[in-house]
């Protein structure tokens, strides 16, 4: 049974000649139908996926850019410093947003949404921060030659990072404290 829209349309029109002239309720309009809507949803749920998978990227795509600056294994202070910018990189909008908002008004969404993203990030910093390992040389090698794409994810080496400086080896995709 053909399952994607151009395939149910492409047999349709080898056995009816002209797919516009369907009764409105007829098996091949019912067929069509239910392709489009097969169409439709595989897409919403990539996309889903797709918006799922984005922090892990930009999280991934900004160590990137710090390996490709250094040159050799990257020591745990660097690391840590590394950490404290990347939980830092909203605070400029956070404070603008905070200074635009007059006195004694509710924060805005955007506001809430800093706010709580921020202090999410600081509570996995202190149980364990999770990124690409950058003490060893071979990862390093591997995460500055990444393309962006998620399917190459599952190739590097990860840690969590304590703010204590407690490293444990997790895995991806993250879940939990692994």
């Amino acid at each position: 049974m053909p399952r994607s829209l151009a395939k149910v349309q492409k047999k349709l029109s080898k056995k009816k000649g002209k797919i516009s002239s369907l009764h409105e309720n007829s098996r091949d309009a019912q067929k069509l139908r239910r392709a489009g809507a097969r169409g439709e949803k595989l897409e919403r749920l990539a996309a889903a996926r797709a918006k799922a998978n984005q922090p892990h990227m930009q999280r991934v795509a900004y160590f990137q850019g710090a390996a490709k600056a250094a040159t050799g294994s990257i020591g745990v202070e660097k690391i840590h410093g590394l950490i404290q910018r990347y939980i830092s990189r909203h605070d400029e909008e956070f404070a603008e947003l905070k200074s635009q908002r007059r006195p004694g008004r509710p924060a805005s969404t955007r506001e809430d949404l800093l706010r709580q993203s921020m202090a999410a990030e600081e509570r996995e910093y202190d149980s364990g921060f999770w990124i690409p390992d950058m003490q060893d040389e071979d990862n390093l090698a591997i995460l500055r030659t990444w393309n962006g794409e998620w399917t190459a994810l599952n190739t590097f080496k990860y840690v969590r990072l304590s703010r204590d400086g407690t490293v444990q080896i997790s895995n991806f995709p993250p879940k939990g404290l692994s």
